[in-house]
């Protein structure tokens, strides 16, 4: 989702140091854990869902125990990322996916049709994404531990559990889908995942509040 920015040409970053740290190590550490979580999961339901590639792939027993650990063990590395000293940064910017401002919101009701909005650190379609695979992972949790230990709940729970787990799963593909071609498509962004660092002309185009907040941080823990 694309949002056109406003410029800031009047501020002097001449004498700064031109890199700011946009993902610290622990931030980098959640993202790719996550990332790799999700994408074992979606590669093990495809053989779950649909009977043709079951028919290749074979060993449904053991992809389903994939499956069901690989979903039980999701939010470890982003529990514990936020925990302790360590994930400051991570917690810091979970409390940015939070803080809406009257643009952002703005920018939501007029579906990315409103153009000039100063950003923060993750523009509104960023936040929403955070927002909206944080609380996917919890829903599918849940009703994916009632599909594994079915005995354990009523019919019209396993019922419910069931086509809440398959929609979900769904809009996920969609999402993460959308994310990477997002992703690929902002070269400088994406490297900043790997590296942990943004250059400041980055910043003072595409998130200009954070540039602000960031002045007196420009070096690379």
């Amino acid at each position: 989702m694309a949002v056109r920015m406003r410029q800031f040409p009047e501020m002097n970053t001449s004498r700064l140091d031109p890199w700011l740290v946009r993902f610290d190590r622990v931030e980098r550490f959640a993202h790719w854990m996550n990332a790799l979580l999700f994408a074992i999961l979606m590669l093990t339901a495809l053989p779950l869902y649909f009977a043709q590639v079951e028919a290749l792939v074979g060993r449904r027993l053991l992809i389903e125990e994939i499956h069901t650990w690989t979903g039980i063990f999701l939010p470890v590395p982003l529990l514990v990322s936020l925990a302790g000293s360590w994930g400051s940064g991570f917690r810091a910017d979970v409390r940015r996916f939070n803080l809406w401002s009257k643009g952002e919101l703005r920018w939501l009701r007029s579906f990315g049709r409103v153009s000039m909005i100063e950003m923060g650190k993750f523009n509104p379609g960023q936040k929403l994404n955070a927002l909206f695979i944080g609380s996917s992972i919890v829903v599918m949790l849940g009703t994916g531990l009632i599909l594994r230990w079915f005995n354990l709940f009523p019919l019209g729970w396993r019922t419910g559990a069931t086509f809440v787990h398959d929609l979900l799963a769904f809009a996920i593909m969609v999402a993460v889908a959308g994310h990477v071609v997002q992703a690929l498509m902002h070269k400088d962004a994406l490297k900043s995942i790997f590296t942990g660092r943004i250059s400041r002309e980055w910043a003072s185009a595409h998130a200009q509040k954070w540039l602000i907040e960031e002045k007196d941080r420009p070096e690379l823990e």
